[in-house]
This record gives structure tokens, sequence and C-alpha cells, in this order.
């Protein structure tokens, strides 16, 4: 496969990936781009369809696997999500480095793929201040709460595997967090440039 190698970002819910991928927008605007997932979940306020999720039915998301069209998927609080072929070839088009938010269930998909990327997980320091995270965030049910922690243990636990990811960033200062993200990706961030130049 062409292009830059993808990256893949992994962690639970509240370990602040989104954070830490909007900061990494911000600065290399032009460099990164998102492949955009699937879902069957509802638009939450000021989601918008194509740009945070391509929002679909069970129907139309089951056919397009069944046709081998994703690379990963998973289900997740009775949701469906999925990441497709199409979605990452849109971002290698456009010469850029192609940033995969994905669960631990998906990372063990694509290591059965040809994608190649760069593995890593961001972890918060502990599941009390993850709950702390997710509970200051005020969009959850307690229900749906505690399914998250419960899947965050999972994932912090099935993590652990060696050679699993190419890093592990514990996220417990942001700014150490993020310059530890980006000298994991400078190599690719510098070759990206670079072939922009030519």
């Amino acid at each position: 496969m062409q292009g830059p190698r993808p990256v893949v970002l992994s962690g639970p819910s509240g370990a602040g990936k989104s954070t830490l991928l909007k900061k990494l927008l911000k600065d290399y605007e032009n460099i990164f781009g998102f492949s955009v997932s699937h879902t069957t979940r509802q638009p939450r306020p000021g989601e918008v369809n194509g740009k945070d999720y391509h929002f679909v039915t069970r129907e139309e998301m089951q056919k397009e696997i069944d046709a081998g069209e994703f690379i990963e998927h998973a289900e997740f609080s009775g949701n469906m999500y999925g990441t497709s072929k199409g979605a990452v070839q849109a971002v290698q088009a456009q010469n850029q480095i192609c940033v995969l938010d994905i669960d631990i269930q998906g990372v063990k998909n694509i290591k059965k793929t040809e994608l190649n990327p760069i593995y890593i997980s961001v972890q918060p320091p502990s599941i009390e201040i993850l709950e702390k995270r997710l509970r200051d965030r005020k969009t959850e049910t307690e229900e749906s709460l505690l399914k998250r922690l419960t899947a965050a243990r999972v994932d912090l636990e099935l993590s652990k595997e060696p050679g699993l990811f190419d890093l592990v960033i514990i996220n417990d200062d942001l700014e150490k967090a993020y310059s530890e993200l980006k000298e994991v990706l400078l190599e690719e961030i510098k070759k990206t440039e670079e072939s922009r130049k030519s």
C-alpha cells in the first residue's frame, strides 16, 4: 500500500484520544486525515453525517460488511461501529496519514490485514480517573456509563498483550502525552511533508 503508514489509536472512552487527536490535527492541519467510521447509532447533538461518522442503518452496514468492504467492525452498547476500506483510501488519496480510532477488538482484526499501521494505545492513569472524566462529560446514563467502565477494564487488560501496540501512552498529563504521540509519528509526518514538496 502506497503513502504514509496509517495510525491506529486505541483506548477506552474517556482516555483522551479525541483531545490528543484534535491537538494533532490543529498542529499538522493537512498532514493527518481522519478515517470517518460508520455507525448505526443515532447522531449526538452537533455531530455531522460524513464528518463525525457515516450514520447508517444496521441493514446497510451489514450488507457492506458481508461484501468485504470493512477493515474492522464491532458491536458496542447495541450499536455497530466500523471502518470501511473506502474511508481509509479516501484519506490516503489526499496524501495524508490516515488516523483510525478503534477499539481493542478492531486492533486485533487489523493485525490480520495488510494495513501495517502504527499502533498506539491511549490509557487513563487509573479506572477511577477514567470514571471521573466520563461522569464530568454528563453525556451518559448511569447504565451506559457502567457499560463503558466495564469495557474499559477489559480494554486495559487486553492491551497488556505483548507486541500489540507500538506505543502505550498513559494520559495523566496532556502535554506529556501529546509530545510522546508526536515523537512516535514524527518520521511519518516528515515523510508526508517531503512527499508534498516533491
